[in-house]
């Protein structure tokens, strides 16, 4: 497994694995990986001959008050946890390298980027939406992977590569899940004990949705009616968001009769976390 810190570095790699015929999956991380992540890594192995991974924690999708400072960084077992799944590069640049001085060009998705997490952290998805479009330039990959969970963001580089004619296949892997239902995910190292109790609400909201809509309910007031009702089981669990939309274009829909995604923010404590769950056509 190789390892690179700087942009020509990885593209005289990827230069050498293309020469050899291989086809290259990406993976963009910020770190701290756990299963969701390896998950994405070994989906990128059964599609593609070499995989490359990015970990770096992206300074311009933080806002001013949250948690880019104390983002936890796992540096050497991220690496051990890589090379053990057969990775062939990792990509770590330093923000002086991602960002250079004088740089002032940024990647906005109009409309999409400013609804769901968009709201309440605003910026956001700019700067997520920035920083992919750099690493699609930089690895230039067939395909590259992302997890369910972070829907939002899928809905807003789904259209960025649209409308930039970016030339790979973006491909969704689905939501991770701890044995009781917790979606994984970075932050939950955060959580206490107590907190992490209090996160299954989450999930339970969403399944609520799930065993509504089996039963016939279609109407999107209903059942957020109920998400709202289970989350509120744990007084503790303030909602950003319980919003049932259109999975391409994030905005609300009526009713699940077409499809839908069901997507839920909450504050656990000190810790925000985003939980969501596909509807298919019926």
């Amino acid at each position: 497994m190789r390892i690179a810190t700087t942009i020509a570095e990885t593209r005289a790699a990827v230069r050498e694995l293309r020469a050899a015929g291989r086809s290259i999956g990406l993976v963009p991380t910020m770190g701290a990986l756990h299963a969701g992540h390896l998950w994405l890594v070994r989906a990128a192995r059964a599609q593609c001959d070499a995989v490359v991974v990015s970990i770096f924690v992206n300074p311009t999708q933080f806002g001013p008050n949250e948690d880019f400072a104390k983002y936890p960084r796992t540096w050497d077992a991220d690496c051990a946890m890589l090379e053990s799944e057969g990775v062939d590069l990792i990509f770590a640049p330093g923000a002086e390298e991602m960002y250079p001085a004088g740089a002032s060009t940024l990647v906005g998705v109009e409309g999409v980027s400013d609804r769901l997490d968009g709201v309440s952290r605003p910026g956001h998805f700019r700067g997520v939406s920035t920083v992919v479009a750099k690493l699609f330039l930089i690895v230039a990959p067939d395909k590259a992977f992302f997890g369910q969970k972070d829907a939002a963001q899928v809905a807003v580089l789904r259209k960025m590569v649209r409308d930039l004619n970016f030339d790979l296949e973006l491909v969704v892997c689905p939501i991770v899940r701890e044995a009781d239902g917790l979606a994984l995910s970075s932050r939950n190292r955060y959580l206490s004990v107590e907190e992490r109790r209090q996160a299954l609400v989450l999930s339970r909201a969403l399944g609520r949705v799930e065993e509504k809509i089996a039963q016939g309910v279609m109407e999107s007031a209903a059942l957020i009616g109920e998400a709202l009702a289970v989350i509120g089981q744990e007084p503790s669990v303030r909602v950003d968001y319980c919003r049932i939309v259109d999975p391409d274009s994030l905005e609300d829909v009526a009713d699940v009769r077409a499809g839908a995604l069901a997507a839920v923010a909450a504050w656990v404590g000190s810790t925000r976390l985003i939980d969501n769950a596909l509807v298919k056509p019926r």
